[in-house]
């Protein structure tokens, strides 16, 4: 997520958020389901519950995730034609995230933040199911273009104390929804994410949704509720069925203005 580094953001209290949203999950077995043993491994070792990660352990310990990114690239176009959309979306999220860990750890010394590392989203080049693709690539070029499913952006981590946070344990087709949806819970709860503020009359929405804004245009437009711009209105749409009554009602008027949350580009570091 290669975006202009803004400041760090202060502990705001957490909207409130609606609890019974159940996600549902469905899929059908591939012929060659992907072994994720070893980054499992590494994030339960590396990664905090606040998805925090200890780089310079991992960095001194680094060969269960070279192993799993060496498996990544040995995926032949068929194998992964033959997945199902699920194992496809966690398959490239997962692969994105252990890239970047490995963006991370390869310099010595660890840099402060990954804006720090020259070319690490449009000049590396890595060799993922048989071709050889940037972090820019995967995610713009292939997530975003191959799927409508703008949840990955709470899954993809750009190593940034604003991102949403890595999960220590790897997405998997058969629990991506479950995932995907607490990813989103946890974001919108956090600092990082969203918060409404009545007495001002504004929203503060985090920069993810300004960057990305138009991929909930194709499920969530709306044209007669909420404000802002087209984007705008469909990212407040697609929050809004998080939210309890009172907080959906008042996005869906008009008359509150909507800012962006500064944001950290710090590295994620325990």
């Amino acid at each position: 997520m290669l975006l202009p580094a803004i400041a760090l953001i202060h502990n705001y209290p957490s909207p409130i958020i609606a609890q019974n949203i159940p996600p549902v999950a469905v899929m059908t077995k591939s012929s060659e389901p992907f072994n994720y043993d070893n980054y499992t491994a590494v994030l339960r070792t590396y990664v905090s519950d606040r998805g925090l990660v200890n780089y310079q352990q991992l960095q001194t310990n680094r060969q269960q995730l070279d192993a799993f990114n060496a498996s990544v690239g040995a995926v032949t176009p068929q194998t992964y034609s033959s997945w199902t959309e699920k194992e496809k979306i966690a398959f490239l999220i997962n692969a994105y995230n252990a890239f970047t860990l490995q963006s991370i750890i390869d310099q010595n010394p660890i840099k402060k933040s990954i804006r720090d590392i020259p070319g690490v989203w449009k000049g590396k080049k890595w060799l993922i199911a048989g071709e050889r693709k940037t972090l820019d690539d995967i995610e713009h070029r292939t997530l975003r273009q191959d799927f409508n499913e703008p949840r990955i952006h709470v899954a993809l981590v750009c190593a940034a104390m604003s991102c949403p946070i890595l999960r220590n344990e790897p997405y998997t087709a058969a629990e991506l929804d479950t995932q995907l949806e607490e990813q989103m819970r946890k974001f919108i709860r956090s600092s990082q994410g969203f918060r409404i503020e009545k007495g001002e009359g504004r929203v503060y929405l985090s920069a993810i949704f300004k960057w990305y804004g138009k991929d909930w245009q194709p499920s969530y437009i709306v044209e007669d509720k909420f404000t802002g711009t087209r984007s705008q209105r469909a990212v407040l749409h697609f929050l809004s069925k998080y939210l309890l009554p009172s907080s959906r009602q008042y996005l869906e008027q008009d008359g509150y203005k909507i800012s962006y949350l500064n944001y950290d580009w710090s590295l994620n570091r325990q």
